[in-house]
């Protein structure tokens, strides 16, 4: 969610932080202590040992292979669906989607699956996963409120531990893509304990470099941090499935002599730019999307977050710069925002995807219920049943998504050349059989626990519904120590 808070800030309680930032070097690599819960995509089978002659790394699964004899969905329109259709994948790229694929490599049985692109969450505050489910029992514990409570007082080595919990859940629930909207960098440390989270996990997407919680309105951020930030992760290759982006403030939030350095920052870098706008019906959220418009700040490489009040003309102005929106339907009801505008999103054309938001709001990680919901509130506004097909509400949680992120040629579609994001969802649980429609029981059956297999980049991540690499009791220790810490400051 966006912080639509009075960027007020108690003086007293500024320089308590910045003593607190100090430590910020200990703290991130007291964090990084935990690095070994979960094994970083860069390490794991190096120290495994490999057999280049039987085309296998313990580490990773095999080189090359073939998911064969499952339900193909692959959400690109000339590969179709093929029941009983095969993957092939070498060296983490797709090769080759049909039936009775004759390659080499190894055969990998994915009869009783639905195989399908993996979920690409567009939007999502990782490091408030940190404060799951704390969100809205009290006024002290409204949303804006909690954030800021947390977002003060959190070390470097708090936003990894969230971020990191976060980026293990998305794996479970087969996402595999994410766009991380990250406002709470206060210092050079926060920025680099976040994204060595990332590092250790290793799902695809964008980290989105955004404004600490409580920081004044009238300061344009460390825009120096988000070069180096350029410079020494992404540039050197230190997060390879990720890039940069920024989490911008837009106009009506900030004046100009904030937004345009910000967004001029930005694009001088070549990054990315998300806004979250027009959330609710007050005046100046209102008039953010216009602004931007007006500005000139609306384009390919712009993301919208919210926007549920929007006029025709903005939303025509959106779809024609080629800018997208996120909506994120939970969060969105449940802090009072009001209802998606999902039909109106559609009925204008625009590049529309989905998100969770943030944990500590909405409490789960599941984008299946995403679905489930986006689909019916479409239904519900429109008093059509089959206003919408679940098929479309599949095409935002996948090729949409990624192509709202710049990565359309990359993932979001189980497409030969693209790289190997793939999501394996079993056909006889309980939950989802019998499994007569394939895109119905994917939008409205199927959840985390029906996942057996998510494939980043080539690599196994979850097998057998059993997730790989990672140390799940020490990553939500780690994580319950770190918020119990956090709540005793």
């Amino acid at each position: 969610m966006d912080d639509m808070q009075d960027d007020k800030q108690d003086e007293n309680q500024r320089t308590g932080i910045n003593r607190r930032s100090m430590l910020g070097g200990a703290a991130a690599a007291a964090g990084a202590l935990g690095a070994a819960a979960v094994a970083s995509p860069a390490a794991a089978g190096r120290g495994r040992g490999s057999h280049p002659d039987h085309g296998h790394d313990h580490g990773r699964g095999p080189r090359e292979y073939v998911l064969t004899g499952g339900y193909v969905v692959s959400m690109d329109p000339t590969v179709g669906d093929l029941d009983g259709g095969d993957v092939h994948v070498k060296d983490g790229r797709i090769v080759a989607v049909g039936r009775g694929l004759r390659a080499r490599g190894s055969r990998i049985d994915a009869r009783g699956m639905v195989v399908m692109p993996g979920l690409v969450d567009t939007h999502w505050h990782l490091w408030t996963t940190l404060f799951r489910s704390m969100a809205s029992s009290s006024p002290a514990t409204a949303y804006f409120a909690l954030n800021v409570a947390n977002g003060v007082r959190a070390l470097p080595s708090d936003l990894y531990q969230g971020a990191r919990l976060a980026l293990v859940d998305a794996l479970n629930t087969g996402v595999t893509t994410v766009n991380d909207w990250s406002h709470n960098i206060r210092t050079p440390d926060h920025a680099d304990a976040n994204l060595q989270a990332h590092r250790e996990v290793g799902l695809r997407g964008r980290f989105s470099y955004g404004t600490p919680q409580g920081y004044p309105g009238t300061s344009v951020i460390d825009l120096a941090d988000i070069a180096r930030v350029q410079r020494e992760w992404f540039d050197s290759g230190r997060v390879p499935l990720m890039h940069l982006g920024l989490a911008g403030r837009p106009p009506g939030l900030v004046g100009e002599a904030v937004f345009r350095p910000e967004y001029d920052a930005a694009r001088g870098l070549g990054l990315p730019v998300s806004y979250h706008a027009n959330s609710t019906r007050a005046q100046g959220a209102l008039q953010m999307v216009r602004q931007l418009a007006e500005q000139d700040m609306l384009g390919p490489d712009t993301q919208l977050i919210h926007a549920l009040y929007t006029t025709p003309e903005e939303r025509a102005a959106i779809r024609d710069s080629g800018a997208s929106v996120s909506i994120s339907p939970m969060s969105e009801l449940l802090i009072g925002y009001g209802i998606s505008p999902v039909k109106d999103m559609v009925d204008s054309g625009v590049l529309l995807t989905l998100s969770v938001d943030t944990l500590s709001l909405v409490g789960s990680a599941d984008m299946w219920a995403v679905m489930r919901l986006t689909t019916g509130l479409h239904r519900g506004v429109a008093e059509q049943e089959l206003s919408i097909n679940t098929r479309r509400v599949l095409q935002m949680a996948t090729i949409d998504g990624a192509r709202s992120l710049g990565l359309g040629d990359v993932t979001g579609s189980l497409t030969p050349g693209k790289r190997a994001d793939v999501v394996m969802v079993r056909r006889h649980d309980v939950a989802t059989a019998p499994v007569i429609d394939v895109a119905n029981t994917l939008a409205l059956a199927a959840g985390a626990e029906n996942v057996d297999t998510v494939i980043v980049d080539g690599r196994f991540r979850k097998r057998g519904g059993r997730l790989l690499d990672v140390d799940t009791e020490r990553v939500v220790r780690s994580t319950e120590q770190a918020i119990a810490a956090l709540l005793a400051r």
